[in-house]
């Protein structure tokens, strides 16, 4: 078994995206010995009602603060805008920073094909800020990673890309029933979410959107509650399945 750091740092877009898509893997390889760090590329001022963007702001951060503490994880904002999160020299540097910080051994990050354009450009940055985490020429501070962390997609809101086609094959299922309580647990903290799933999405109950979504997930891998991921196997990134070895008694590798 190849050697990687027992840390794990998950960057999405918003405050709630984590605990939506990729909560029960993290509390799995959490229950393996892993620390967890979590991030967001923005501070989600946007998402929220009845509130000025520094109160929606700052309600956000507690609340995934709050999220992060059910897994003794650390919760950082990178300090994008959502909304208008752009792939620039600064926020790569920011999360080349962050990466070179926690020095992971495994990097979670969203998928090219979701729906949403501010998880989209997330999955972007983190890319390239994993690929460049190593090299000691970057403008940044922190001093480079040993080895490129491993990279994986998590899935997105649905099981269609953003024009509405099926989604690729993902390369394996997680079974996180053993989970799922702990999952909604950090969920519930996003209670400024419900009113803005509501608006934007019609989602009338949120929590109970994203507990079915599960259900979904895991009646295509034959379990009560799952969820889906894809390794990055491209060039310049090893390949080594660690979360699949780890995880081994939960993984279900099957067609979507």
């Amino acid at each position: 078994m190849e050697t990687y750091e027992k840390r794990v740092l998950i960057i999405q877009a918003h405050p709630d995206d984590t605990e939506s898509w990729c909560a029960g893997a993290l509390a799995l390889l959490r229950s393996k010995g892993y620390a967890i760090s979590i991030a967001t590329m923005t501070d989600g001022s946007l998402g929220g009602f009845g509130m000025t963007r520094e109160e929606t702001r700052n309600c956000r951060y507690e609340e995934a603060r709050k999220a992060a503490a059910e897994l003794d994880a650390d919760f950082t904002m990178i300090g994008g805008q959502d909304g208008f999160l752009f792939d620039t020299q600064e926020m790569r540097i920011r999360t080349i920073e962050l990466i070179r910080r926690v020095r992971p051994g495994i990097v979670l990050g969203h998928t090219p094909f979701d729906y949403h354009s501010d998880h989209r450009t997330a999955g972007e940055i983190t890319e390239i800020a994993c690929l460049l985490s190593t090299l000691p020429n970057v403008p940044c501070e922190e001093p480079p990673l040993e080895k490129t962390p491993l990279f994986y997609r998590t899935a997105p809101l649905t099981f269609s890309d953003v024009l509405g086609y099926p989604l690729p094959e993902p390369h394996f299922y997680l079974d996180i029933t053993s989970v799922i309580e702990k999952k909604m647990a950090m969920l519930s903290h996003h209670k400024s979410q419900i009113e803005v799933m509501r608006v934007m999405h019609g989602i009338e109950d949120f929590f109970a959107f994203s507990k079915e979504y599960n259900r979904e997930i895991g009646l295509k891998a034959g379990v009560t509650y799952g969820e889906y991921y894809w390794q990055h196997r491209g060039g310049g990134f090893q390949t080594y399945p660690l979360i699949q070895k780890e995880l081994k008694k939960w993984i279900i590798e099957k067609e979507i």
